[in-house]
């Protein structure tokens, strides 16, 4: 199983975490998904955003029931050659998921991410991994949806913004 995940911050409200899965990079619809409001959360630390949005993550991911063996995480899974990001402090987290894909629509200064160019657009995606090796901008770049975002990774913003999905 393959699961995109997004969290959205509520102004002094806590957050929504969303999970939309599939069975391969390609499908243009999830099979499942998910919604998990977390009540509080912890404050923005520039340089360690993962301590505020790794626990909602989690919550998300362990209201699936199966761990999915590869997980989508909209920033980066490597802030530079060696410092870990949200996606490998994700894969130290759960050690359940084999691969976790770092997708970020900005690079991080130092990053080795590898930039993806999707449809007719000439911005690039950054995209990276921790974990087993599954030539993630090749995915990244057979991913359903003709725009520069994935299908599937408009879905889950759009899930976890809580905006009404025609699904």
């Amino acid at each position: 199983m393959i699961a995109c995940v997004d969290v959205h911050y509520e102004e002094k409200k806590g957050a929504r975490a969303a999970l939309v899965a599939v069975d391969r990079w390609d499908e243009p619809t999830a099979r499942e998904r998910r919604l998990v409001i977390v009540p509080t959360v912890a404050p923005y630390e520039p340089g360690s955003f993962f301590k505020r949005e790794l626990p909602c993550i989690l919550a998300v991911i362990g209201a699936l029931g199966n761990v999915p063996e590869i997980v989508l995480v909209d920033g980066h899974a490597w802030l530079d050659g060696s410092k870990p990001g949200l996606g490998a402090r994700l894969l130290d987290a759960e050690p359940r998921i084999k691969t976790v894909v770092g997708v970020a629509k900005t690079l991080f200064k130092g990053s080795k991410a590898t930039p993806v160019l999707r449809g007719k657009s000439g911005t690039p995606l950054y995209v990276d991994e921790a974990g087993d090796h599954v030539d993630a901008p090749a995915r990244i770049a057979e991913m359903a949806g003709s725009s520069r975002i994935p299908t599937l990774l408009g879905l889950v913003d759009a899930l976890a913004r809580g905006r009404k999905l025609g699904w």
